[in-house]
């Protein structure tokens, strides 16, 4: 999934308090009413079992099925639950709205066995055919949903989505009974209950979302609060855009006996700093981020309220392969050779990341690349002359594209002045907005884009499924039909070494072409308030909020 990267707030906070001054946070919801000490929301919110986080960014959409960055995932899994969920701890499936599946010998079928009595938030029974009105939703064409191709393992997904097929009863999905859903799939896919715990594979409630229009219809009003209907842990209470989002309890959903907190709010909040004030200043239980400037501090002087999670997630650039000069691979490989990653990671980042000379990360599920792109400034100088720009001579100016974050702003600066020493070239920074940096990435609008890629479940198929040509998110203008070939084959593969190896020989043509240039791969860095508890690592930083309480 794409991170979130911070838009939305319109005020600071400011942290210190002065006699003559009253302090307050305008425009995220968030008060102080003076230096005399006051019962701060996070006190209160430690009594009446209310959790305030930091969410970094302004959801773009609270539609399960067209979300596709982090934070908007974050929001979306409070309110929503699939056939399975992902247990923090392993990284591994757990039963969810699914008490149990099995899978046929061949692996081709899986039937997940619905609970007894699950529910929408309204009342309404919920069933097996609520997951098929969900998949029917996001394959279809006019929907355009990013993350369609995650549903393609389905017999005839990947068809009834590119409009080869119009007939959605050829897509292998079948109920039946009210409480079983039967998945026929294409090719055997050891992962799919992993891969069933995103929002894209999510159940929506038909008769709430058509009264509104169309159902492939984006616009469709069927997500504010008075007109959600949801099935997760909370339920939608108030979306006050660039301000917060508020969610509370579902008396309706089939757990909530197990659900200690009353409510969760979400604040869209601006940049590190502002977050790392609003926490010092009793505000948030919980930040996104932690201003580079303060991780040192934190780590000598308050190490329990600072954490440093394992992350899924590898930062890398990408290149506009339909736009000069970087249709051309060698310039592609220049400037992906010309970063010292291992200088970044030390005096940029500063958080435990790690050079990334490759898009998966090691290990992941066992699986690690064997190809790599080495930091070789030389080479990169060799590679820029055979494009005809010796010396960088001739070469157009370019603009790398990001989201406001402190962090990518110090690191592409950092990077801008090594392909100026190193290269003799010329870029420029533009800082945008999430939702312009996200649609210019679809659209193809920019040169360079600085991207993350959170996994969606611990398997390779999250990374390398991302850049085959038909890839929702692929977003770089790449195709190659031997690259389309061999991570197909390995998603077809039930031998994990056979299947390793064909990924191996997939990421190895990937980076051979260079449609993007890897960084490192990150850790999670945020702070968080010693009452919270449960708040567990996760590799995926996906939560089980059910489980999260406060206590003094």
């Amino acid at each position: 999934m794409r991170p979130d990267n911070v838009v939305g707030v319109r005020s600071l906070l400011a942290a210190a308090c002065h006699p003559a001054v009253v302090l307050c946070l305008l425009a995220a919801g968030l008060w102080v009413t003076g230096c005399a000490h006051r019962e701060t929301p996070v006190e209160a919110g430690i009594r009446d079992h209310v959790l305030y986080v930091g969410n970094g960014s302004e959801p773009r959409d609270l539609d399960p099925h067209v979300v596709v960055s982090f934070n908007d995932f974050n929001i979306v899994l409070a309110l929503f639950e699939g056939l399975t969920g992902i247990d923090e701890r392993t990284s591994q499936p757990i039963p969810a709205l699914a008490e149990r599946w099995e899978t046929s010998a061949d692996g081709l079928v899986w039937r997940f066995h619905l609970r007894p009595g699950a529910r929408w938030s309204n009342g309404d029974a919920l069933t097996a055919h609520d997951f098929v009105f969900g998949i029917h939703r996001v394959l279809s064409p006019r929907l355009a949903s990013e993350y369609a191709y995650v549903l393609y393992p389905l017999k005839n997904a990947e068809a009834f989505n590119a409009g080869r097929i119009t007939d959605f009863a050829q897509v292998g999905v079948r109920v039946p009974d009210d409480s079983t859903l039967e998945l026929t799939l294409e090719r055997p896919a050891p992962y799919l209950a992993a891969a069933v715990t995103l929002p894209a594979w999510f159940p929506v409630h038909r008769s709430s979302m058509e009264k509104f229009g169309r159902f492939d219809d984006r616009a469709v009003p069927w997500t504010r609060p008075e007109n959600m209907v949801c099935n997760g842990p909370f339920i939608l209470q108030e979306w006050s855009p660039g301000s917060r989002v508020v969610v509370g309890r579902n008396p309706n959903y089939w757990d909530a006996r197990h659900v200690r907190l009353n409510r969760m709010v979400f604040y869209p909040i601006e940049n590190a700093a502002t977050q790392e004030a609003a926490f010092r200043a009793g505000q948030l239980h919980l930040t996104s981020d932690v201003p580079l400037s303060k991780i040192a501090a934190y780590r000598r002087d308050q190490p329990a309220i600072l954490r440093i999670d394992p992350f899924l997630d590898t930062a890398f650039m990408r290149f506009n392969t339909r736009r000069p000069p970087f249709s051309d691979p060698h310039v592609r490989q220049a400037l992906a050779r010309a970063l010292d990653r291992t200088a970044l990671v030390r005096d940029v980042l500063l958080g435990g990341q790690q050079p990334a000379h490759c898009l998966t990360p090691p290990d992941t599920a066992g699986y690690t690349a064997r190809a790599g792109i080495p930091d070789d400034f030389s080479a990169a100088r060799r590679l820029l002359a055979e494009a005809g720009y010796p010396g960088g001579r001739g070469f157009p100016k370019v603009e790398i594209q990001f989201a406001t974050l402190e962090l990518n702003q110090r690191l592409l600066e950092a990077v801008q002045q090594m392909w100026r020493r190193e290269l003799g070239i010329e870029v420029t920074l533009a800082n945008k907005e999430q939702r312009v940096w996200l649609s210019d990435e679809r659209l193809l609008n920019y040169d360079i884009s600085y991207a993350h890629w959170i996994g969606d479940y611990v398997d390779p198929s999250t990374y390398l499924e991302l850049f085959t040509s038909d890839g929702g998110n692929n977003s770089t203008g790449w195709a190659n039909p031997a690259y389309d070939r061999l991570v197909r084959a390995a998603g077809a593969e039930q031998d994990p070494a056979r299947r390793n190896e064909l990924y191996q020989q997939a990421e190895a043509i990937l980076l051979d072409a260079a449609p993007i240039a890897p960084v490192f791969f990150n850790t999670r860095v945020f702070l968080c308030h010693p009452a919270v508890r449960n708040w567990r690592p996760a590799l995926l930083g996906i939560h089980q909020y059910k489980d999260v309480y406060l206590d003094r």
